[in-house]
């Protein structure tokens, strides 16, 4: 269950409703992903800060005990080898708030889902030739 009030206008609404560790951590990841894709859009969504980027590339969000982080399950299927130190499900990464977070990792798998979203994209205008 998410640490905050379930309704953030914006992303900096959002880390404002976390203990001030919790939000250090939270800022720090908004960060290495804004550096990682640079013309994305940030927005909230589905009560999350997420990010567009010629569709939904990545969201996030602060719990009691960890960050979740959400680059879909291509995201983590491609990251398998790098993520085993931490608790993963399909569409989920799990960082405990006792730990460092990895942000070279997150700019990485946020890059990926960049590429993989133009791919997408490119492959879609193709079709309609």
């Amino acid at each position: 269950m998410q640490a905050k009030s379930p309704v953030a206008k914006n992303v900096d609404d959002y880390i404002a409703g976390f203990p001030a560790g919790t939000q250090k951590m939270l800022l720090s990841l908004r960060h290495a992903i804004r550096k990682a894709a640079p013309g994305s859009e940030e927005t909230i969504s589905y009560q999350m800060p997420a990010y567009k980027y010629h569709g939904m590339l990545v969201y996030f969000a602060g719990y009691k005990n960890h960050i979740g982080f959400y680059p879909t399950s291509t995201g983590i299927k491609n990251f398998k080898k790098e993520l085993a130190g931490y608790k993963v499900s399909k569409g989920t990464i799990q960082f405990p708030l006792d730990k460092p977070v990895p942000l070279k990792l997150i700019a990485s798998i946020t890059k990926f889902r960049m590429k993989e979203n133009l791919a997408k994209e490119a492959l879609k205008a193709k079709k309609k030739i």
